[in-house]
Order: structure tokens, then C-alpha cells, then sequence
């Protein structure tokens, strides 16, 4: 030992009278040490940060990387949103911060499923590259469908996305991205957000509005000491990259690309069937898919015979979805995690807008068809021509009440069907009482009414009496016949007029050439003579369109009629 300590002195200390190559010799190889310690450094760094590491060095990741691959974010390094763009000390930092995740691995301590926590805001990794106030304009889509018939029938929903976003001091700042140009903070009961019972907005004049849950029981003292999480792209777009679709999902796509032949009979059905039974190993389950091939042969020898390629395609096809969306070491499956985006499958959107988050004015957090996304339009394949509706005209004001999607059903009446005309005429909306048969039309648009909307809160036992109150309000109380307000144009009935009348009897294009928005011009009339004659209430025409058998588009209530009929009849002062 003592002659190896003697050689390294001597090499890295040589005596003197040394040659100038033995004095350099040191130097030159600890220089080269540094550099390979450098250089590994550099290499061992990158191939961390690399998805290949993520996704394959550590056991645990077998779900996680497949749906990675798979995902608008395949070419999205793991670690710009796990750690975040940063300069290299800051994620050195994060990182060294991370080896718990190491020893957790080393020592097999962890729980499965594996859940995210603790990920890096939104504002550090996703708006790096999406600009939260870059406007979008509205987006169509195209869902794929097929029919559990014989036939597989193609049908396609067709949707306008509201994707809008920007800034309201561009005049913008609307559609589903307002969440995040907004502040719209929440507090979750439970870990992965599903139930959230209590969400603030504060608008840009520093106004605050509070919902709270009517269901959950939740009080100003449940919040108080609490930290609120500020919503930002991941409360929606939370398994954006490791999303496991569903089998119904899965098997739409995988026909829509023709992996699995679409005209194979029953191919939809029986796909569905043997891919989303439980089973209770892998070996179990790729038997289960493969028995399809006895499908046919049983049920359809001659297709089985002529088409026994097509058929073994399916089952591969089928067994591959299987094979990245059941992890059973893992525990993961497609329905282990929640997809935070849509609102049929998993709670989504009906979190917050289920239609009954209130606030102390029973005020609801907004829940319309036609809110984030157009009405669906479904058709299919015979269609030639795709009409989707895009509301822009007049809405009556019952329309505006945030609570309208849970109140509609119950203040239905013959003024409906001036704008949504049932396919068959004999159907008459006023009298049904139960939802509007499936004809196409908009009130029988199958997208909507065919389907049961598990997440919305219209049910709940304690929004009930809200809406019956609110029901009354709306078809009893007019917002217009203010007390004290004196009963004349400028006093009561101008605003009454320009909430009700003046969007169809207006300017140049006034209907009928009827022009309500001025006293003079009401007076003076149109193609059908003066809207109203001062004392003669039966010859003004506004009382005979409103008193009418089928109720007017801009229909007034009982008590605004009568209103109206006793003003007129007192000469139908201005002042």
C-alpha cells in the first residue's frame, strides 16, 4: 500500500530535475478526468430527463408511458411538466427534491394506483406554450359512432367547440378558456377534485361571488382557514397526455381507422362485450376477446368462412387496445382515472356546473347545451346535408336565468315553438310530461334527451324547492312593474318594451315594420296600424298579439298585460 501512495506522489508530484512531459503528465490527466466526469455528468442528466427513462427505467410507468405515446404530447419531454422549463440549478433543485420517488421505487413503499401530486402549475408548463390570452375561435368536431345493430350504422355528432379565451379589455374573454383568463378558485373535498362543494369567482372589479353546493351542506365556516386552489388547464385537461380510452371509445376509433372492419355484423356489439367483461388475468382476457372468432362461427359460419382474416384482425386489434388500457400489476384500468374534460362519462364540467352550486341569492353557476359548445348535431350516414344550430338572434328572458336548463321543463308553453318546431305538428309541447319524443328536432335531439346525464344535480332533493320558487318567479313576477315606479312609457313600460319587444321591432329590419323602441314611433305603428291607440285598449295592437290564443314570441305575463291594458286605457301617457 504503502508503494502505491509512494507512485501517486511521485506521478502527481514528480521530484525535481523532472522532464517538462512528467511535470505536464498530471495536469493533462485530471484534465481528462474532469472532462469524462463532465461529460458522463451531462450524459447521465439528459438520459434522466429523457421520457425513455421515465417511462421504462422505472417499473411503475407501464401505463403512464403507453398513453404517453399515444397523446398530442409524445413529443413533450416528462419532465417539462413534471419539473418545468427552468434553468438547469432550478430543476437540479426540483429534481434532487424528487428522490423519494427513487427510494419509494428501491424499497417497492408505494400504493397502487399511482395518483399525480404535487404537480407544477399550469402557468410553469403549460403556458409556456399555449398563451392563455390567445383568443380561439369556435372549432367544429367530428364523433365517430357506431350502432349497436346489425350493421354497425355509422352516426356522427357534429359540435361546435366555444373554445374563445383572450382578455375582456380586447372584448374577449369568453367561451370554455374564461376559466383561465378569470381568477375561479374551488375547494375539493376529495383527492383527485371530483367533489367540489365550493367555488369563488372574483370578476375585475373585485367583486366576489360564492357557490356553494345545495347538496353538500357545506357553510361559510367549512371554507373559512382553508387554502383554495386557483383553476388553471390542468382542472380540465388533467390526463390530456396519459389518457386510457374507454372500450366504447376505443372500439369507435379502431373501426373509424378500419382495424376492425365496420361491416362485420355485430362487430360493434360483440367488440364491446368480450373487450369490457372482467377478467380475472391477462391469459383470461386475451381468451375472452379471441372467443369472438367462435362469435361467428357460430352465429355467422358463412362470414366466418370468407372472412376468417378479417375476424383474427379484430381480435388483435381488440387485444392490443386490451393490452394498453388494462395494467393489472398497476391497478390501472380506463376507468381509474377521472378525465376532467367533457361531463358524460366522469363528473367534468358537472362539478362546478351540475345546476345546483348557488349562491345566497340562489343565483346557479350557468349550465346550457348551448354554453360551451353548440346543440350536438346527430346524424347519420344518409344524412347529405348537417344543419347544426348556432343561436345569435333574440332570447326571450327566461332564457338568461342561470338556472333556465333545470327550470325549462316546467315553464314550457305554446311560445316555444315559434323558434323550436317539433318534427311531427301534432306533438305539442305544452302537454307533454315526460321529455320530447327523439325526432331531430331541437327539442328531440337524441344527443340530448336520449341520453342520462349521471353528474347533473337537476334531481337533487334540496334544489327542488329552489326551483319551484324560481319557477313561479319567473312565470309570475315581472321584473318590469317596479313598486313606486310610476305606470308610464318613460316610468314602467319603455324598459318593459326594450326587454321584450324591441330585438324583433327595431330599427330598419323591424318586423312587420313595427317599430317599438319609441313612444312615437309605437304610436305611428306598422304594416298592421298603430301598435297602440291611446284609451282603446281592444284596437291597440299590442294587446290584441298578446292576448291572442297562441302566445307571442315576446310574450308578457299576466300581470305586464294587464298592465299594459289599464296604461292604455288611461290614454297611454308618456310622462
Amino acid at each position: 500500500m504503502r508503494k502505491l501512495f509512494s507512485a501517486i506522489k511521485h506521478f502527481f508530484l514528480p521530484p525535481p530535475g523532472s522532464s517538462i512531459w512528467l511535470r505536464l503528465l498530471p495536469f493533462v490527466v485530471l484534465g481528462m478526468i474532469t472532462l469524462v466526469f463532465l461529460y458522463g455528468s451531462v450524459e447521465a442528466w439528459t438520459y434522466t430527463n429523457s421520457s425513455e427513462f421515465c417511462g421504462t427505467t422505472c417499473h411503475t410507468m407501464p401505463p403512464e408511458y403507453s398513453a404517453y405515446q399515444r397523446s398530442p404530447h409524445a413529443r413533450v419531454q416528462c419532465v417539462e411538466c413534471h419539473i418545468g422549463r427552468d434553468v438547469v440549478t432550478t430543476q437540479f433543485t426540483r429534481k434532487a427534491g424528487d428522490l423519494r420517488h427513487v427510494v419509494l421505487t428501491i424499497t417497492q413503499d408505494y400504493e397502487f394506483p399511482i395518483h399525480s401530486r404535487a404537480m407544477r402549475p399550469a402557468r410553469d408548463t403549460c403556458e409556456k406554450c399555449h398563451f392563455p390570452e390567445k383568443f380561439s375561435d369556435d372549432s367544429l368536431r367530428q364523433i365517430h359512432q357506431f350502432a349497436e345493430d346489425e350493421s354497425n350504422t355509422p352516426q356522427n355528432t357534429y359540435l361546435i367547440m366555444k373554445t374563445g379565451g383572450g382578455a375582456s379589455r380586447e372584448g374577449l374573454g369568453q367561451g370554455i378558456h374564461w376559466h383561465i383568463e378569470n381568477e375561479v378558485y374551488y375547494l375539493a373535498t376529495d383527492e383527485l377534485e371530483q367533489d367540489i362543494p365550493y367555488v369563488r369567482v372574483v370578476d375585475q372589479n373585485g367583486d366576489i361571488r360564492e357557490y356553494y353546493d345545495i347538496s353538500s351542506g357545506f357553510t361559510p365556516d367549512d371554507v373559512a382557514g382553508t387554502t383554495l386552489a386557483r383553476m388553471d388547464c390542468l382542472n380540465c385537461h388533467n390526463r390530456i397526455t396519459h389518457h386510457i380510452p374507454n372500450p366504447a371509445e376505443a372500439i369507435n376509433e379502431a373501426m373509424r381507422k378500419n382495424l376492425i372492419a365496420r361491416d362485420l355484423p355485430r362487430v360493434r356489439q360483440q367488440a364491446f362485450a368480450v373487450l369490457s367483461a372482467d377478467y380475472e388475468s391477462d391469459e383470461a382476457a386475451y381468451a375472452g376477446i379471441a372467443s369472438l372468432e367462435d362469435y361467428y362461427a357460430t352465429n355467422y359460419p358463412d362470414v366466418y368462412a370468407e372472412r376468417a382474416d378479417e375476424i383474427q384482425g379484430a381480435v388483435n386489434t381488440l387485444q392490443e387496445i386490451y393490452s394498453q388500457s388494462v395494467f393489472r400489476e398497476q391497478k390501472i384500468d380506463w376507468g381509474t382515472h377521472p378525465n376532467n374534460l367533457g361531463h358524460k362519462d366522469d363528473p367534468g364540467c358537472f362539478r362546478c356546473h351540475d345546476g345546483k352550486h348557488l349562491t345566497g341569492s340562489d343565483e346557479a353557476i350557468r349550465l346550457e347545451c348551448n354554453l360551451c359548445h353548440s346543440i350536438p348535431a346527430l346524424v347519420d350516414n344518409n344524412a347529405l346535408v348537417t344543419s347544426i344550430e348556432l343561436p345569435r338572434g333574440p332570447e326571450p328572458p327566461s332564457h338568461t336565468h342561470t338556472g333556465w336548463i333545470t327550470l325549462h321543463g316546467k315553464a314550457i308553453d305554446s311560445s316555444c315553438a315559434a323558434c323550436h318546431v317539433p318534427a311531427d305538428p301534432s306533438v305539442d309541447y305544452t302537454t307533454l310530461t315526460e321529455k320530447p319524443p327523439v325526432d331531430g328536432s331541437f327539442c328531440g335531439n337524441s344527443a340530448c334527451h336520449a341520453n342520462e346525464w349521471e353528474y347533473a344535480g337537476f334531481d337533487a332533493a334540496e334544489l327542488q324547492p329552489v326551483l319551484e320558487r324560481q319557477v313561479y318567479i319567473l312565470l309570475h313576477t315581472s321584473p318590469y312593474l317596479l313598486e313606486g315606479a310610476p305606470r308610464t312609457y318613460e316610468g314602467t313600460f319603455r324598459a318593459m318594451f326594450n326587454g321584450r319587444c324591441t330585438y324583433c321591432h327595431s330599427g330598419i329590419n323591424a318586423e312587420a315594420d313595427l317599430d317599438l323602441s319609441s313612444y312615437a314611433a309605437m304610436l305611428q305603428g306598422g304594416q298592421n296600424g298603430p301598435a297602440l291607440v291611446p284609451g282603446d285598449p281592444n284596437a291597440s295592437l299590442i294587446i290584441q298579439k298578446q292576448s291572442g290564443p297562441r302566445d307571442h314570441f315576446g310574450q308578457v305575463l299576466d300581470d305586464e298585460l294587464a298592465a299594459l291594458t289599464a296604461w292604455i286605457a288611461v290614454g297611454a301617457p308618456e310622462k
